[in-house]
């Protein structure tokens, strides 16, 4: 039914001004009794085939986005000698671990690279952490990586350089924060 009134409010909207009364016939017969005459506008006629009664499909639910748990362990060890630990998740393969880091408030930077830090354009090498675990839910080291942390450890990388995930991944990734302050 809602298909039959869709085609009668299509043919309403498609018909034709009837002959006799044609937009310049009312442009000129208005032109006579006032002196400054506006031209014939057509709207456009709006329908809606909803019908009040009938309530619309529910959409289908979308798929979940894979998802990265990361832990940042803390550089020194706490009072008690653990160290400490920020959990967070981010959807894989859409943010750099600086950008999650960042937003999340997590200590990146050594106190001369809170200073002297490049802002995430991969020019400094201040942004270094360590992959203690899930290396594999991360993206393979850059040329940058490469030219800072040749003289490092395999584990070390920069955060700014880093993709958390590659979209279709999900796990676990453990991250050491400030791994040149452990030893």
């Amino acid at each position: 039914m809602a298909t039959t009134s869709s085609a009668a409010a299509v043919a309403l909207v498609s018909l034709p001004f009837p002959a006799s009364t044609s937009s310049s016939s009312r442009v000129s017969a208005l032109s006579h009794r006032n002196p400054s005459p506006r031209p014939f506008r057509a709207s456009p006629i709006r329908c809606s085939s909803a019908s009040p009664n009938v309530s619309p499909a529910a959409p289908a639910p979308a798929p979940a986005k894979p998802q990265i748990e990361l832990e940042f362990v803390g550089p020194k060890p706490g009072a008690d000698g653990s160290y400490p630990v920020d959990r967070v998740a981010a959807a894989s393969g859409e943010k750099l671990l600086r950008d999650v880091m960042s937003e999340n408030k997590i200590e990146l930077y050594a106190p001369y690279g809170k200073v002297m830090n490049c802002g995430g354009g991969g020019s400094c090498g201040t942004c270094i952490v360590e992959i203690i675990d899930g290396k594999e839910l991360l993206n393979e080291r850059t040329n940058t990586e490469n030219r800072y942390l040749k003289k490092k450890p395999e584990s070390w990388r920069l955060a700014c350089q880093t993709i958390v995930g590659n979209k279709e991944n999900s796990g676990k990734v453990v991250v050491q924060r400030l791994p040149q302050w452990k030893k």
